[in-house]
């Protein structure tokens, strides 16, 4: 089903539906690596975005005229990977001893120093070309294979979206692996130890220094990779692709969907970026036909059932729509608690 989604998309709703699903698959490897900071480990980390950035312009760096270096794709990915995973541990380090509303605050103000370089670093020594960004960045290719140009084998005609969705599916389906292989090694129970309760942790033995840091490192460098795809995919990057927005965006994703269960990510990953489009293009025809004309903004109208549809979720579905069972069970547990206590008030005043 996978294999012949792009051409039945392609098909039935245009070949933009299926630039669409590329940036799914693109968002879905960035969700699966906060998923590591913020389902796993417990960190609330909202700039994520920091490392899709670093990704993106190690990319449009090392392939663009920019620099003058063109490397090759299969190089430069994993450099970008590596540098973004450096960059976790640079954000990691000084962190540890933080939780909760402080780490979600340093954690918001390193994405913003991130963007506000990439927009500065034009001077004294253009790098970034800041503001304006990179443009004629390399396309991605192996070998003499170009995905930005169409191909045609065994009769088959795979145009450039397809082969990007192709690629973007394959590196996908590696980050689940490489996730689901963590969540239930010894380091990925670590991380749930520690996200469950840092002290008992730290008292059975493990380093929670090191543990923590290395869920930083592993999600940025799940970050590196989408940003470097990203560079690659578009021709061109700029620090306002990489604002504030796109990190609530990628957390949304993990909480809609279910932090700490993969599939719960992915499927949130999938909703709030097929959703969102299929809102944006269907608001304005929806109104000419129920009223005639264009009463609201389809952009301001796609925010809006947004919003709703996140304030319902997290009343309804407080874990998420797809949850991992053992946090299903810990709200469960919660919600019995609470119970009790109210049933022993009432039990008291009479």
């Amino acid at each position: 089903m996978l294999l012949a989604l792009p051409f039945l998309t392609d098909e039935l709703l245009g070949r933009g539906w299926v630039r669409i699903l590329d940036f799914a698959l693109l968002f879905i490897m960035l969700a699966l690596g906060l998923n590591i900071v913020v389902g796993y480990a417990g960190l609330l980390d909202l700039g994520y975005v920091a490392f899709f950035a670093v990704g993106a312009y190690t990319y449009a760096l090392l392939a663009s005229p920019q620099l003058g270096l063109h490397l090759p794709f299969w190089i430069i990915l994993p450099i970008g990977a590596l540098i973004a995973g450096l960059f976790g541990a640079l954000l990691g380090t000084p962190t540890l001893k933080l939780r909760g509303d402080y780490l979600a605050i340093v954690t918001l103000g390193f994405g913003e120093i991130i963007r506000i370089f990439l927009n500065n670093l034009n001077a004294p020594v253009n790098i970034t070309n800041g503001a304006q960004g990179i443009s004629q960045i390399d396309p991605i290719s192996i070998a003499d294979f170009y995905f930005s140009r169409s191909h045609e084998i065994l009769g088959i005609t795979f145009h450039s979206v397809h082969q990007h969705y192709y690629l973007f599916l394959a590196l996908t389906l590696l980050v689940i692996f490489v996730s689901s292989r963590l969540q239930y090694s010894r380091i990925g129970r670590a991380w749930m130890a520690i996200r469950e309760d840092e002290v008992a942790a730290a008292a059975m033995g493990i380093n929670t220094r090191n543990i923590k840091l290395l869920a930083f490192v592993m999600g940025a460098s799940f970050g590196g990779i989408a940003g470097g795809l990203f560079a690659g995919f578009q021709g061109f990057v700029s620090p306002e692709s990489f604002s504030l927005m796109e990190s609530i965006m990628i957390l949304c994703m993990v909480v809609l969907g279910g932090m700490g269960n993969i599939g719960g990510v992915v499927l949130g990953g999938v909703l709030l970026v097929v959703l969102p489009e299929a809102l944006r293009n269907g608001a304005g025809p929806a109104q000419q036909w129920l009223l005639g004309k264009t009463l609201i903004d389809p952009e301001s109208l796609r925010l809006l059932f947004f919003g709703i549809a996140l304030i319902a979720v997290m009343l309804w579905r407080p874990a998420g729509l797809w949850p991992s069972s053992t946090r299903r069970r810990e709200l469960e547990a919660v919600d019995g608690v609470a119970q009790q206590e109210q049933d022993t008030v009432y039990d008291a005043k009479h």
